[in-house]
């Protein structure tokens, strides 16, 4: 494995960076002059948006569509495209990297991951998910060389994830993990934000996307796994 020149790495770490303030400036819901914002209070028109906004709303009411209304940008009572965002900034980050000859990277976007390539030992990258009841703790590890991972769950934010259908808090499942080729979509899904608040149903919803596997535990500490998942055992992983 070849390793980029130090100059080369350290402008593709600023690119990757300004990419990710860019973003954050542009769709933060915590900032009053964020575009985002600005949509939300009526102040600018998404046709009048940049074509990375008029993108990510295009994408998000797709996913509304997809998801029978399960994904939704309006589920807080506000504007806020975060359980897509999140994800798409990496994986468009991640896309740049490797445009620009950093085929070997591992990005980690809040517990979100896009891999490419191979780890530094030459093997896949190693992708432990942590686990449900034990912060310190991973249950399963996946391993990919072009993988994209995405958590959503409420053992890190509490009962976060809200069901559009009913206003409330959605508590049937404790972590849904999806994994795939795009990491905007596998957050939004979970297809893992969409999967939490559709509870149990979720289950049987998530088997059907295609090319896309998953892991989910419920509330109740009962596990699901479908069947092409990319699992490792964990000697394997470290060795």
């Amino acid at each position: 494995m070849i390793a980029l020149p130090p100059a080369t790495q350290w402008a593709l770490s600023e690119d990757f960076f300004a990419w990710m303030r860019e973003v954050d400036a542009r769709f933060s819901t915590y900032r009053d002059d964020s575009e985002i914002n600005r949509v939300d209070r009526g102040e600018l028109r998404p046709a009048d948006g940049t074509p990375d906004l008029r993108a990510v709303l295009d994408t998000c009411a797709h996913l509304w569509r997809a998801t029978d209304a399960y994904f939704d940008v309006y589920a807080t009572g506000r504007l806020d495209p975060s359980g897509y965002v999140k994800g798409w900034a990496a994986e468009v980050a991640s896309a740049r990297l490797a445009a620009a000859g950093s085929t070997n990277h591992f990005i980690n976007a809040g517990g979100d991951v896009r891999v490419r390539g191979h780890s530094a030992t030459g093997r896949p990258w190693p992708i432990p998910l942590r686990h449900p009841w034990d912060p310190d703790g991973a249950f399963l590890v996946l391993a990919g060389t072009d993988l994209a991972v995405a958590t959503s769950g409420t053992y890190a934010r509490g009962f976060h994830v809200v069901d559009p259908r009913t206003g409330r808090p959605a508590r049937e499942l404790r972590s849904v993990t999806v994994a795939g080729p795009d990491l905007g979509l596998a957050d939004a899904y979970a297809y893992a934000t969409a999967a939490v608040a559709m509870g149990r149903p979720g289950l049987r919803w998530l088997a059907g996307l295609p090319g896309y596997e998953v892991v989910v535990v419920t509330e109740d500490g009962e596990g699901f796994t479908s069947p092409g998942l990319p699992v490792v055992p964990v000697e394997e992983a470290v060795g």
